[in-house]
């Protein structure tokens, strides 16, 4: 596509019009309107309502758009972290060979790794955002899980995939790059969240940062390894329920990588339920996880290893949690997330016995 990446500003009629055609659509678009939507903190979303001259049958009415934050600093993470560029690729190269629910992409350019991209996508309404606070029940949590096979198995143990330097380069970051990172954030984060979480869980995410033998340290490629979206949270998913059934799609693909899928799985489970909630339907949900990646075609992967992996993988939010909350643009609601997912995340590993594995 030779269109030029467009800004809030220069989008236009004329801009839609070659973006829908180029895209097998026949329109003709006479102006939009435009609104902000969501909540991202490294990202901007803006749907825009469509307003036909003349439209082919099943012209989208409304799409959304997504730019780079306004604030400085989350957009200079955004280039630094290759949220940018690995959202863009994702789209470009990854979204066709995947069964995971996402939405259609009409539009994915970048300028080198960023800050300057366009996504335009599907706009999914009525569809409604999860709430990282309220959290979900476990039927929500069995229907976003299921999603996550859909990522996980075609890509399961797929070397070629660790070829593309953007998705994985091992050799671009010293192992210890995670660890340090979350080492330097890690006082500021006690300081400004621990008066909010219990002594144990400000215990054991100090003890992350301190373990020598850490889940922070890049050992390579695990044995068993597959596509991770690394931030599959309540936040990142839309949720459509008709007759009794829920459907989810998956947004903000921005930190995909290949590591344990069951990272994935572990850290949606202990962001997700309330710890009350979770106790009481988390190996049922997680052996449901399990079935159906053999369902799926998964091979020589053991219930064993799913569970011990998934143990191991309660430490995934750790660093998301903490290092995002000290680095991206501070709001009220993200203090209250960030907040929530520290405790959630911390209780989840306590209860799981997993500091053994900080030892």
């Amino acid at each position: 596509m030779t269109l030029g990446i467009p800004n809030e500003q220069t989008i236009d009629a004329g801009w839609f019009n070659e973006c829908l055609r180029h895209c097998g659509i026949d329109v003709v678009v006479s102006g939009f309107g435009a609104e902000r939507v969501g909540t991202g903190q490294i990202g901007k979303c803006i749907r825009y309502d469509l307003h036909y001259e003349s439209a082919a049958p099943g012209a989208p009415r409304s799409l959304v758009g997504k730019f780079p934050s306004d604030d400085e600093s989350s957009r200079a993470t955004g280039v630094a972290l290759q949220n940018f560029l690995k959202e863009v690729r994702f789209y470009q190269q990854l979204q066709e060979h995947l069964d995971i629910r996402t939405p259609r992409c009409y539009f994915a350019e970048i300028a080198g790794e960023g800050p300057e991209f366009f996504l335009l996508l599907e706009d999914l309404a009525p569809a409604q955002q999860g709430d990282q606070l309220r959290g979900c029940d476990a039927a929500t949590a069995k229907a976003a899980l299921t999603q996550l096979v859909g990522l996980h198995a075609p890509s399961w143990c797929d070397h070629s995939l660790a070829q593309l330097p953007w998705l994985y380069n091992k050799d671009a970051r010293v192992a210890t790059a995670t660890r340090d990172l979350y080492r330097a954030q890690l006082p500021g984060f006690i300081q400004r969240y621990g008066p909010n979480l219990a002594p144990d869980e400000c215990r054991i995410i100090q003890q992350l940062g301190e373990a020598e033998n850490s889940p922070l340290v890049a050992q390579g490629l695990p044995e068993v390894f597959s596509l991770i979206h690394v931030d599959y949270r309540l936040d990142n998913l839309l949720f459509n329920t008709q007759e009794d059934e829920t459907q989810v799609t998956a947004v903000d693909w921005q930190s995909i990588t290949l590591g344990s899928p069951l990272n994935d799985a572990a850290y949606f489970v202990g962001a997700g339920l309330l710890p009350g909630d979770r106790a009481a339907a988390e190996e049922h949900l997680v052996r449901g996880y399990f079935d159906a990646l053999c369902a799926a075609g998964v091979t020589g992967f053991a219930w064993p290893d799913c569970w011990q992996a998934y143990r191991y993988g309660a430490f995934a939010g750790f660093a998301v949690t903490v290092v995002a909350s000290m680095i991206v643009a501070r709001t009220e609601r993200g203090d209250q997330m960030f907040t929530t997912m520290a405790q959630r995340h911390a209780r989840h590993a306590l209860d799981l016995g997993a500091d053994e594995f900080l030892s």
